[in-house]
């Protein structure tokens, strides 16, 4: 994700040792409580559940305020939806994942038994992203909860409104000994990143996510970072450019291409540039008539992020990019109102900072390629990316490019799909982070995975005699046995 500077909110931040308090408050809580049977987990998640569904209508507004302006069916829609969607599949789902697992034990120690439970790790750090705060902060909430544990959240200090909404609907819902929001600036979120928390979760940029992990270290916390990098999309010389350019562009559009998985950059067959430019042109227009006052079109987050989106723009042009800015009404986008025309770029190289950083804006490198397996390898050359998109109803080809590329998720013939699939994991690869979560890959994520044997009478009497001291000639005949030697 990009990284944009820190800005506190107002009032005084929670100092380190009131942190620690609060942390200290939910594990004693959690070793009193522990472990939570399924009802009481179900029982959380649906207050959860029915919180976010009476707190709609001020989470929209508060969005709209941070944003500057954000419709209300984006948010209901990439937020809201999502995040109610997840919250039921995991309760219909829990009752399952919860119940210990039999496996089978190694044939010689028969008849023993082996079985898998999952069991709650404690208290879950959970550091949310200001793109979709809403979601990237009660998705990773939901799956802590339904495995059980007590959590502590930091909602992101760049959407400062709705982080306001979420802390007092939490404080609402659930005792402070639970879970328990925390609300401030990066002072904060060191002195978070540093607590003994059982689990770590990030959303953001991977230099914060270096940052949260070396934190994390000095308490052998363990960490899931969802990141983010340059997401491509591939378009085959045999699909519908059209319908190519419609969907990605659509994606792009979506929260002013301020997400972790849109589509970075258009990897599109050399022939078929100037059509899918073209084409690219005419969806855009179509969808976003109007930019500013009565449009579905939402702002920058800020100047600063408004700033960086106009610098890789300009590094663009002058190093001889062509930039093709939509803006169908021909309104007035600056710094102060914060909108940024959806910018398609071409003749775009790699010393161009738009093709060297993720781009996290409304700007669409158009880059082409000669053939199937040069832009195989040009993906291949990037560091992996969060997500790839590939656009072919080849299914030997589609199945050479899922096979032969490393990213976080794939979506085929659509864009950033596949992240909303409640029996998908979500999560990233390499420099787009590490570890899942969604659905029973969420759970599993913030459970142990303890393995538990149940060692028979008989089993454990008859290996005494042979495989511990004192050691004899039957010892050696069992260990040949064992090995698989027939002879001494």
């Amino acid at each position: 994700m990009s990284p944009l500077p820190a800005a506190p909110l107002p009032g005084a931040e929670p100092a380190a040792e009131d942190l620690r308090r609060r942390l200290d408050l939910l594990r004693a809580a959690f070793r009193k409580s522990a472990p939570l049977d399924h009802r009481a987990r179900s029982e959380a998640l649906g207050a959860l559940e029915s919180a976010l569904l009476r707190n709609e209508a001020a989470l929209v507004d508060a969005l709209k305020q941070d944003f500057g302006a954000r419709a209300r069916q984006e948010t209901q829609i990439l937020e809201i939806f999502p995040t109610l969607d997840e919250i039921r599949h995991i309760r219909r789902h829990l009752k399952g994942w919860m119940r210990p697992r039999s496996v089978l034990a190694n044939w010689q120690i028969w008849p023993s038994r082996a079985r898998i439970v999952y069991q709650p790790l404690g208290v879950v750090g959970i550091l949310g992203a200001w793109n979709y705060p809403i979601l990237l902060t009660l998705s990773p909430l939901a799956n802590a909860l339904a495995a059980g544990n007590h959590a502590m959240v930091k909602p992101s200090e760049l959407a400062p409104v709705t982080a306001e909404v979420i802390g007092r609907m939490i404080a609402e819902t659930f005792p402070p000994d639970y879970v328990t929001v925390v609300t401030g600036g990066a002072e904060l979120g060191a002195a978070f990143s540093a607590l003994a928390f059982d689990h770590i979760i990030f959303t953001g940029s991977a230099r914060v996510g270096k940052l949260v992990m070396a934190a994390a270290a000095e308490n052998l916390t363990p960490v899931t970072l969802e990141l983010g990098g340059k997401s491509p999309a591939l378009v085959h010389a045999d699909y519908p450019v059209a319908q190519a350019a419609e969907r990605i562009c659509a994606a792009k559009i979506w929260n002013a291409g301020q997400t972790c998985v849109a589509p970075d950059y258009a990897l599109v067959p050399a022939a078929a540039k100037e059509a899918f430019i073209a084409e690219a042109k005419a969806s855009i227009a179509r969808r976003l008539p109007r930019l500013g006052a009565g449009s579905d079109y939402t702002r920058i987050i800020n100047r600063p992020a408004w700033e960086r989106m106009k610098a890789l723009v300009e590094d663009a042009r002058d190093k001889g990019a062509e930039v093709i800015q939509v803006n169908v009404a021909e309104e007035a986008w600056n710094a102060e109102n914060r909108i940024f025309p959806l910018t398609l770029l071409a003749g775009v190289s790699d010393d161009m900072r738009v093709m060297q950083e993720e781009i996290f804006g409304p700007i669409l490198p158009v880059v082409t390629y000669d053939g199937l397996e040069q832009a195989i390898d040009d993906i291949n050359d990037r560091p992996r990316p969060l997500a790839l998109y590939y656009f072919d109803e080849d299914s030997k080809r589609v199945r050479r490019v899922v096979e032969t590329t490393t990213s976080g998720g794939v979506t085929v013939n659509d864009c950033m799909f596949h992240v909303v699939q409640n029996n998908l994991p979500f999560g990233g690869v390499g420099p787009s982070g590490m570890g899942a979560y969604h659905g029973v890959d969420g759970f599993r994520t913030f459970s142990k995975k303890k393995g538990v044997l149940l060692q028979s009478a008989l089993t454990a009497s008859f290996l005494g005699r042979f495989i511990k001291p004192p050691y004899t000639k039957w010892s050696d005949l069992m260990i040949r046995f064992l090995i698989g030697r027939t002879k001494p």
